[in-house]
């Protein structure tokens, strides 16, 4: 075997092995075992720099520093949602679309709604050729070197897939790692982040992907667009993007009522607090792509889809004591030390406090 077949079998298995353990959960070899074939391509390629690939698993750990981040026009404009915080604004919502569609039968696909930032992801011939923010919905920033570094979007699909196409989907950051990453700052004094949306929006914009690829950021996706994807349906989007090697959330569920839509959004708003990462609701949509099309859009938003939000947990606990944090620039930060208390599915020990003031009398 020449030293090119060598390289591009070391790529296939690496992406093979990256796919198995971010998207499918399932590892089929030790970290270490991963980590001396990354090493042995590593060698090979700075041995035979002719056959560099952007899309190699190499390249996953950044490196790439961004001064400026190029706007980009996005070619399918992104979309807001309209809201909805009660089963009689979905219940108006289904009337609307009978108003146009007339007295059919109709399919909903229910998924979460995952609180992350938003992404555009473009592929040619089975390529990741580039990702854009979500923007004004217009126009974004590209951010694709460091979209890169999250191991569970995919440089390269498989499968029978479209010529060209986007995929739109959220970076989140797991309850996990936002901990982890919030108890490393604190032992050495620096400001924990606020929450892990904020945390993950502001790590597309780090200008050094060596940092991004630090970070245990995820992708979830959950719609495709493009001109003639042979697809009838949005849940049918769904398993072909799974097909393809995406990490598509396998709660999303195709039902024919909107009985069964209130079902779906009742069984999450108790059982979201078993994900790895945060949900804020269920978004509703119009299954059939056809009628998607007849529905259209308003000027802001999609008239087939709307976002159905879970009210805002509040809960109360005891102030214990308040540290100080000095940070290496100086800056002195107070943290709230709290009782344990469980909310949104996460154990909060500990809260950054950024109104001395108000709390100085506490500790006395």
């Amino acid at each position: 075997m020449n030293v090119l077949d060598t390289i591009k079998n070391l790529r296939d298995e690496l992406n093979q092995h990256n796919y198995n353990y971010y998207v499918l959960d399932n590892p089929t070899i030790s970290d270490f075992e991963f980590d001396q074939k990354l090493k042995q391509l590593q060698d090979l390629e700075l041995q035979h720099p002719e056959f560099f690939d952007e899309n190699s698993p190499t390249q996953r750990v950044g490196g790439t520093i961004i001064k400026n981040f190029e706007t980009v026009q996005h070619e399918f404009r992104m979309y807001s949602l309209d809201n909805s915080y009660s089963i009689e604004d979905l219940q108006d919502w289904e009337t609307r679309i009978q108003k146009v569609l007339g007295d059919v039968p109709l399919e909903y696909t229910c998924e979460l709604k995952y609180d992350g930032a938003s992404i555009s992801i473009s592929y040619e011939k089975g390529r990741l050729v580039r990702a854009v923010t979500r923007g004004d919905g217009f126009q974004g920033d590209d951010v694709t070197n460091n979209i890169k570094t999250i191991k569970a979007v995919p440089i390269h699909l498989k499968g029978d897939f479209p010529e060209k196409f986007d995929i739109r989907g959220e970076i989140i950051l797991p309850f996990a790692g936002f901990e982890k990453m919030n108890q490393e700052l604190i032992e050495i004094g620096e400001t924990p982040y606020s929450n892990p949306r904020n945390t993950a929006s502001g790590s597309l914009k780090l200008q050094d992907s060596t940092e991004v690829a630090k970070r245990p950021l995820d992708c979830l996706l959950y719609g495709l667009v493009g001109n003639d994807l042979g697809l009838s349906s949005q849940y049918e989007g769904l398993k072909k993007a799974a097909e393809w090697g995406f990490k598509v959330p396998k709660q999303s569920k195709c039902v024919n009522s909107i009985e069964q839509v209130f079902e779906f959004i009742e069984y999450w708003g108790t059982h979201r607090h078993s994900l790895p990462y945060e949900t804020d609701g269920v978004v509703v949509k119009i299954n059939n792509l056809h009628y998607q099309d007849e529905l259209g859009y308003t000027a802001k938003s999609p008239r087939w889809a709307i976002a159905y939000k879970f009210k805002a947990e509040q809960v109360s606990t005891v102030l214990n004591s308040i540290s100080y944090q000095v940070g290496r620039t100086g800056a002195i930060t107070p943290v709230a030390n709290l009782e344990p208390v469980q909310l949104a599915g996460t154990i909060v020990k500990r809260a950054s406090l950024h109104n001395a003031d108000l709390y100085r009398d506490w500790e006395t």
